[in-house]
């Protein structure tokens, strides 16, 4: 007895052609069934579905775009993925992406820019269908390889004003700004700014904080502290021994990223510093864990997740080539007022 899959040699991959012999059409016929060509009559494609998952056929993707110049890869470039808060982003988007067809290429640049500009030239001799990209600061060459390609491209967590780019994110300075205001409002006059990583939007964050210290005549240079080294709890927990240590009378500190705050609120805890009666302490992006502190923690919500949904709707329209009625969304930021700030 013939079997009718008939393999692929060098692969063993089910093929087109096992499907369309399977199905009995053609293999024409079987690839717009497969695509959803509404043009194809109900009853050949009910077959040559029920072919291709008998057979166990899977679509080769690279052999689709050769064929029909298109791709049906997103390429995502993020800083991390020991950041929930790029997790949470890439999860939006790739949950937008699917359902329309489109598998996504993730790229970790670690902050870096010469790794940023690497993998954009590796994924872009796949000539994926779109990008998504993590800021605005980067390279010269990198923005050239971007702008050269051709390919629809959405950056993501912050907002743009240039004409032909497009952008989803919210004001990292008006979040840290709001913050700010909210320590001065509860009666705190030396605030200190503990900031690690130091990627451009920390540096954003640092700007708005300055921005509402100095307008409120209360600003002091030797309050921020800059530390270079990945955010974590335990920089958190260093920083702030290091801030106590050397500048004992200050009654706030504002942590640029929630998990350096709670490292702060466990060196507060052992050191036995009352917060918030002696001290008050503030994070950024609402990380997992920062509600269940004791003291909860007072932080700023970002919109990790609807970033990456907006941003992928956006990039699924510039692959269509629909038209954006809003190339620069402003998601906003939400100020959560948690234990740890309470008035003192």
């Amino acid at each position: 007895m013939v079997s009718s899959k008939r393999e692929n040699r060098a692969s063993g991959r089910v093929t087109l052609d096992d499907v369309a012999l399977a199905a009995g059409v053609s293999r024409m016929t079987v690839s717009r069934a497969l695509r959803g060509d509404i043009k194809v009559a109900q009853e050949l494609v009910e077959r040559a579905m029920q072919a291709a998952e008998r057979l166990g056929y899977v679509p080769d993707p690279a052999a689709r775009a050769l064929a029909s110049s298109k791709s049906s890869h997103v390429a995502i470039l993020i800083p991390l993925l020991s950041n929930q808060l790029f997790v949470d982003l890439l999860e939006g988007a790739q949950r937008t992406l699917l359902p329309a067809g489109y598998q996504t290429l993730m790229g970790i640049t670690h902050y870096d820019g010469a790794e940023e500009e690497q993998l954009l030239k590796g994924f872009l001799t796949h000539r994926p269908a779109g990008l998504l990209v993590t800021g605005a600061q980067r390279s010269e060459s990198t923005r050239q390889l971007i702008a050269k390609s051709g390919i629809p491209c959405v950056h993501l967590m912050e907002t743009l004003e240039q004409e032909g780019l497009y952008s989803v994110g919210f004001s990292q300075r008006d979040a840290a700004r709001a913050m700010t205001q909210h320590l001065i409002d509860t009666g705190r006059r030396r605030i200190a700014f503990a900031a690690a990583q130091l990627d451009p939007r920390t540096l954003q964050r640092a700007q708005g904080y300055r921005d509402c210290l100095e307008m409120a005549g209360l600003y002091d240079a030797t309050l921020e502290w800059h530390n270079p080294a990945p955010s974590s709890m335990k920089v958190g927990n260093t920083m702030f021994e290091q801030i106590l240590s050397v500048r004992p009378r200050v009654d706030a500190i504002f942590f640029c990223n929630d998990d350096l705050a709670q490292g702060g609120l466990l060196a507060a805890l052992r050191l036995g510093i009352k917060v918030p009666r002696q001290l008050a302490i503030a994070g950024f992006n609402d990380l997992p864990g920062s509600a269940e502190f004791l003291p909860s923690l007072t932080t700023v919500r970002t919109p990790r997740w609807e970033i990456g949904v907006r941003a992928a709707k956006i990039l699924l329209q510039l692959m269509r080539g629909e038209p954006v009625a809003e190339p620069n969304v402003d998601l906003g930021f939400e100020l959560l007022v948690r234990q740890s700030t309470a008035a003192a």
